[in-house]
């Protein structure tokens, strides 16, 4: 195994186990909040809608990495 899959390897489970953890903590701030149907937003949510998002953090370490990738192709070959 080269020495860049296995850099991106332990990337990769990194990212899987805090994903882990933080699906984790959420469920149990969810099982919390069971009989509250309508509760309150917390105000860091509030101020960093979208930076507090995962589905656009997600979308902007993806553009980050294919760029990486690109730019690493271009400089190899």
């Amino acid at each position: 195994m080269s020495q860049y899959m296995f850099i991106l390897m332990v990337i990769s489970i990194g990212v899987l186990v805090f994903s882990l953890g933080y699906t984790l903590a959420v469920a149990r701030n969810q099982k919390a909040l069971k009989g509250v149907l309508d509760s309150s937003i917390p105000e860091k949510v509030q101020e960093h809608a979208y930076i507090r998002n995962p589905i656009f953090l997600t979308y902007a370490i993806m553009v980050a990495l294919v760029a990486l990738i690109i730019t690493f192709a271009a400089i190899a070959w």
